[in-house]
């Protein structure tokens, strides 16, 4: 009883580290003074000023931009590259899935640092092409495919192959098959997909900040260069929405992923 004593005691507080933070961000941002951690009353009018807040709608709109166009391309090429990977066994396959996790476990500054190397380069021979959100939009789009393809790539896993062979038997061949059979079948784990891309996108900073350039401010570089001339109230309550909304997001990725 001891030993479980002290694992729940272990727990608690490793969930008090994690999250004690978070809770103090969402705390102060209802404290009605504006320096210092001192609670003097509670009030919304940070919220209020932020929703007044007109350069604040703006980055909000990059962001949303942002997510939402690298979440439906980074989808649409995951979903085809994981069903290449699922059904066909082809020459530098292996080197093809190595490469997926290559995103994934590369530094955030590493990664961030080869996109904009590769962009200047790019400009060097393109005198059109600039830093925008177009620049943050291919930035987010290769990290997301890699999530996006492992996710349904393992939901395939889980599929009956007698079920293709079975529409192919009925006469569902090639898009209609996939479209009548395969589709619904994994719209679970695309939905997950989706949905994790999108939050990573909408959080992401370091990647957006080496690849972002004029009027291509998002969210979390609004929030990193409000911090340097100090904290207030407002970047509380910008960060206490932003958490809201990513844990709703989190919520339902959590929903969609373990419905059968």
């Amino acid at each position: 009883m001891s030993g479980r004593r002290l694992l729940t005691a272990q727990g608690l507080l490793v969930l008090a580290f994690l999250y004690l933070p978070i809770l103090v961000i969402i705390a102060l941002s209802f404290n009605s003074s504006r320096y210092g951690v001192n609670w003097q009353g509670f009030t919304l009018k940070w919220y209020k000023q932020l929703l007044s807040h007109s350069q604040v709608h703006f980055y909000l709109v990059n962001s949303l931009i942002v997510a939402g166009v690298s979440t439906t391309v980074a989808t649409v090429m995951g979903t085809l590259l994981a069903l290449g990977l699922s059904r066909y066994r082809f020459f530098g396959r292996g080197g093809l899935l190595f490469l997926l996790y290559v995103p994934i476990v590369i530094p955030d500054v590493a990664m961030g640092a080869a996109l904009l190397l590769f962009f200047a380069w790019v400009q060097r021979y393109l005198a059109a092409f600039h830093m925008s959100l177009i620049t943050v939009i291919l930035a987010h789009i290769t990290f997301q495919v890699a999530y996006v393809t492992l996710i349904i790539k393992s939901r395939l896993a889980g599929l009956d192959p007698s079920l293709h062979e079975a529409a192919y038997d009925l006469g569902a061949a090639g898009w209609k098959r996939f479209w009548l059979v395969t589709l619904p079948l994994i719209w679970p784990g695309v939905a997950a997909a989706a949905l994790l891309a999108f939050t990573l996108s909408l959080d992401d900073f370091v990647i957006t900040f080496f690849t972002a350039g004029p009027g291509s401010t998002t969210l979390p570089i609004y929030i990193f260069s409000s911090v340097k001339k100090g904290v207030t109230p407002e970047i509380h309550a910008l960060s206490t929405l932003m958490i809201l909304v990513t844990t709703l997001i989190l919520i339902v990725v959590q929903r969609v992923s373990t419905r059968r």
